[in-house]
């Protein structure tokens, strides 16, 4: 796994072996990010079950102002912080290890680095077949669509298998989606304010 473009352009990453976190692979981050352009400079980027960071990482190369990695497994994990000394960019990024289903999306004491403008949300397959109103994973959609958490008209990118199609919380209005080998990607875009009750997290 490596950096494809941008500051850190062919520096390796580390990945967990398996099929744990199901890495990023090239062609997908093409078409992840030749969407987002230049547009993605100076922005800020929530990695939600971000493995290894290959998202955020690529996104920090790329021109991102900062990263929120999100990542509840602890090999993964492990490897993430490596990659984020590795690469030297522990200024720019908060490794939180929570379960992004039960999260805040809001880390304490770190208000610079949200609201996110961009969210890629990277969960397990199985979730996102099963995703309906009364799912944890429909809650935390929606308590990532929270003001405090998002921009007005954030982006996010849902990686889900081939021909699914996700039922998430109607603030995440569809916008596109690609085709890509296995998988879909979905893009949503926030289209308003939401409030939504709290959540234990691990802040």
């Amino acid at each position: 796994m490596r950096i494809i473009a941008g500051e850190f352009r062919r520096r390796k990453l580390l990945a967990s072996p398996g099929l744990t976190t199901r890495p990023i692979t090239d062609r997908v981050k093409e078409t992840l990010f030749e969407r987002l352009g230049d547009d993605l400079v100076g922005l800020k980027v929530a990695d939600v079950f971000a493995g290894t960071g290959s998202l955020g990482l690529e996104a920090l190369s790329r021109g991102a102002k900062s990263a929120v990695f999100i990542e509840s497994d602890r090999r993964a994990f492990d490897l993430l912080r490596q990659n984020v000394v590795t690469l030297g960019v522990e200024d720019r990024t908060l490794c939180w290890r929570t379960d992004a289903l039960r999260s805040s999306y809001r880390p304490k004491g770190v208000e610079a680095f949200v609201p996110f403008d961009i969210v890629f949300f990277d969960p397990p397959y199985r979730l996102t077949t099963e995703l309906g109103p009364d799912t944890p994973m429909f809650h935390a959609l929606l308590r990532l669509a929270r003001d405090a958490v998002t921009e007005p008209g954030a982006l996010l990118y849902f990686r889900a298998p081939e021909d699914t199609q996700p039922r998430l919380p109607d603030i995440w209005t569809p916008e596109e989606s690609h085709s890509i080998s296995t998988m879909e990607i979905h893009v949503y875009r926030k289209s308003g304010a939401q409030q939504s009750p709290d959540v234990p997290s691990d802040e």
